[in-house]
């Protein structure tokens, strides 16, 4: 007999650098899912993607065993990263965070095509240019 999904979580965390420490313990901990042993097999998955926000989506079972699968950056961080800074505009239409390529836009797109909702690489272009729109990074 299959296993039976109890639930499904998503959280946030940095990769190689989780720990059962709020705010992740809790939550697993209310999913009834060994903290530790999730910390150790994420941490061992993350660890080439270490410091960076790893977006997770787990898979908890009636016998409270569970899986977990990592995604890519948020769109948002990768964005920071390729201009430099820390953050976006508060004030987008007034003032600009800084500026993006094209070429950069490609590249974000390319890693994010199998998170993203969309058929073609033109049509990931077009979600990322308006994430930065809404961050305040101009595209040039």
């Amino acid at each position: 007999m299959a296993k039976q999904v109890l639930n499904k979580i998503k959280v946030q965390a940095i990769g190689g650098k989780a720990t059962p420490a709020p705010p992740l313990g809790p939550v697993l901990g209310q999913a009834g899912i060994n903290i530790g042993e999730f910390v150790n097999q994420f941490n061992d998955q993350t660890r080439e993607r270490m410091g960076e926000v790893v977006p997770t989506i787990i898979t908890v079972y009636d016998d409270r065993s569970f899986t977990f699968e990592c995604k890519t950056a948020p769109a948002s961080r990768m964005i920071l990263k390729a201009i430099g800074k820390d953050k976006g505009s508060g004030k987008n239409l007034v003032s600009k965070a800084g500026e993006i390529t094209k070429a950069q836009i490609r590249e974000i797109s390319e890693a994010k095509m199998q998170d993203l909702n969309a058929a073609s690489l033109e049509a990931a272009d077009k979600i990322i240019e308006g994430t930065c729109k809404s961050m305040g990074v101009k595209v040039i």
